[in-house]
């Protein structure tokens, strides 16, 4: 079955009496263009999203017929999970984990990351307060800021908390 884009949420898609054949999927493959996967009735699935990058979330409705419905399910990955104390430290860890060129999530006013020793041990040394979890990595952080210009998302943080 070749599916090239998706037709919903489960959150706000009509299910009716449908069943639902999950997909699952690690959160490194939500983005990729191309894939062949298995759902977990066995149904072999071809994934070719070639106009855009498919972005795809828990809960992503892929497919569907007069019997089942095909939808996302973001499996669970070993995550640290740093919960900063002010809005200070919220961009000094989103700082120090973009720098490492890494994925951030950002979920209930925590940043997520998928777990790395040696990043542990670093936010660690530098005073974080982190916990090691399984998570489902669903919101990722996205930033349009070019590092290049002569003001980042960093600086003007850093400017808005100078008077905390």
């Amino acid at each position: 079955m070749l599916i090239q884009h998706k037709i919903g949420n489960i959150n706000s898609y009509p299910i009716h009496d449908k069943s639902i054949d999950w997909l699952a999927l690690e959160w490194f493959e939500t983005n990729k263009r191309i894939q062949r996967k298995r759902t977990a009735s066995g149904k072999e699935v071809s994934l070719k999203f070639m106009l855009e990058n498919p972005s795809l979330t828990q809960g992503d409705v892929l497919f569907e017929n007069e019997t089942s419905i095909i939808a996302v399910e973001v499996l669970a990955c070993s995550c640290i999970v740093v919960s900063p104390k002010n809005m200070f430290e919220m961009a000094s860890v989103c700082y120090e984990i973009g720098n490492k060129h890494l994925p951030l999530f950002f979920e209930n006013e925590e940043v997520l990351v998928p777990f790395e020793m040696p990043l542990s041990r670093l936010l660690t040394a530098q005073g974080y307060s982190i916990k090691q979890e399984n998570r489902k990595l669903i919101q990722p952080l996205r930033t349009t800021v070019s590092p290049h210009g002569n003001e980042t998302l960093f600086t003007k943080i850093m400017k808005l908390t100078a008077n905390d």
